[in-house]
């Protein structure tokens, strides 16, 4: 091979060639219908949920809210603290565990429904098919000259997208302040420059993530198209094309005289696939389901309803492409596509996901409206008095988890009431949502302190209904 001819092959590589902008092209089915609900029922929810009112008596009167200055968290009447950090661990295994759950059974659902680069990505093909027209007319728009047609058509769907992107980041700002208030400063240029930074930056992404980059960001910059692998199964369902059918001995082949029937193509040889491309067309990827399994499809169902449209209009069963897993399209008497739940790997992703859950529901439900943690002074450990009595000291930490201003009593338990000594405190007052700290001394006579190893401090709110806070702790004296 002689230079020139080295040179072309190397031009000729699909991966130094510029990526060529996919245009999809609408389709209906149930695929996109559930899609489209999901789309509509995300968007409903983000949008909306900041604006959601909720009395409560301290903090904003907002559903969800959360309040990184007073450190707390609103979600409905639950309040949430940075000592529940339990919570937000137990929150990420369950999203994880859920998703591996998932994708053992029916492989990437979540890109290809949930996922927010694919809903955003959703909206703004919607945005270009209603300005620009459908893909025959958006591709037609993309060869033509710049002139003033392009330039409002291009203008008007892009202008759209980053005003979708910039309500984007403003609804996000507002998950973390006040809406109401947040909204009226932001315009008259009174609002915290955090709030700023955060609009801009989320205005900046969305677009560039959903308007420009697109496919680009599932199949380079998103992990999980990569690891995806480690957790398909031979029975894990997916988006498959049945080869077999399709392609028949002969190979597919479009509609041509004596080819037009299902009968005539498989008196040929030739498989129920027509070759028409709308499964490549409809792709957000781009890329040809038939060529097999690639890391690249999000199962997001479309070519399944644009191949079953054109088997309805030719006469052929539904199916050809459908959701399946790899052993039942390699069996010689494939059964109907099911879930193979009854699987180890399966097992333990639901094992785990029901455990995690569990937890999380259980410690959340038996969460005190008062936490206690006592630490003691350790420089000393301890003090010899004059009269020969032992002297212990203690930090003891009290912290108010109600939206009321609470009032508490410290007692100890396994030695004297009168060893105990907070100084002159008349009464002890935590407000709301806060944590106060308290120098406590704790003397023993000589004999008292050989005996005692430990003991509990009781922290008990004076509201009756309230229950009381034991804390262990351990009494030095050598």
């Amino acid at each position: 091979m002689d230079a020139s001819s080295s040179v072309n092959s190397v031009k000729k590589s699909p991966l130094l060639n510029r990526q060529i902008p996919i245009v999809t092209r609408s389709v209906k089915g149930k695929f996109r219908t559930f899609k489209t609900a999901v789309m509509v029922i995300a968007y409903s929810v983000y949008f909306l949920l900041p604006w959601m009112p909720w009395e409560r008596s301290t903090g904003a009167s907002q559903a969800l809210l959360f309040d990184l200055d007073a450190r707390r968290f609103f979600i409905f009447d639950l309040v949430v603290y940075p000592q529940d950090i339990f919570w937000l661990a137990m929150l990420l295994f369950i999203a994880a565990a859920l998703l591996f759950f998932t994708t053992g059974l029916i492989g990437r659902a979540w890109c290809g429904y949930f996922c927010f680069q694919t809903l955003w990505t959703d909206l703004f093909i919607m945005i270009e098919r209603m300005i620009q027209g459908e893909r025959p007319a958006r591709l037609r728009l993309m060869k033509q000259p710049w002139n003033a047609e392009k330039i409002l058509k291009m203008g008007a769907s892009h202008g759209l997208m980053v005003l979708v992107s910039f309500w984007t980041g403003v609804t996000f700002a507002c998950y973390f302040t006040y809406a109401p208030d947040f909204i009226p400063r932001l315009f008259n240029g009174s609002a915290a420059e955090a709030g700023y930074i955060t609009v801009v930056v989320l205005t900046i992404t969305t677009y560039v993530a959903a308007g420009l980059s697109r496919e680009h960001i599932c199949t380079l910059a998103c992990p999980y198209a990569r690891f995806q692998s480690v957790m398909y199964e031979a029975d894990t369902l997916a988006v498959a094309y049945d080869a077999k059918r399709g392609e028949g001995s002969a190979g597919r082949k479009a509609p041509a005289k004596g080819l037009k029937t299902r009968e005539e193509r498989q008196a040929s040889g030739h498989g129920d696939c027509i070759d028409c491309g709308f499964c490549v067309q409809v792709c957000p990827t781009g890329i040809d389901i038939r060529d097999g399994l690639q890391y690249q499809c999000i199962s997001c169902g479309l070519c399944i309803d644009a191949c079953n449209t054109i088997m309805d209009s030719v006469g052929s069963p539904r199916g050809l492409i459908r959701y399946d897993s790899e052993q039942n399209l390699a069996s010689s008497a494939p059964h109907a596509p099911r879930m193979e739940w009854k699987r180890p790997k399966v097992l333990g992703y639901a094992a785990a996901l029901v455990i995690a859950t569990g937890i999380l529901f259980y410690n959340i439900g038996s969460r005190h409206a008062t936490e206690a943690s006592v630490q003691q002074v350790r420089q000393p450990l301890f003090v010899m008095l004059s009269d020969g009595s032992v002297r212990n000291r203690y930090q003891v930490n009290i912290i108010n988890k109600t939206e009321h201003e609470q009032r508490y009593e410290l007692r100890v338990q396994g030695i004297p009431p009168n060893a105990l000594d907070i100084g002159h405190i008349p009464q002890i007052r935590v407000r709301a949502g806060k944590t106060l700290s308290l120098n406590a001394k704790v003397d023993l006579s000589a004999e008292q302190a050989r005996n005692t190893k430990e003991f509990s401090f009781i922290i008990i709110p004076t509201q009756a209904e309230a229950e009381p806070v034991v804390v262990k702790t351990n009494f030095y004296s050598h």
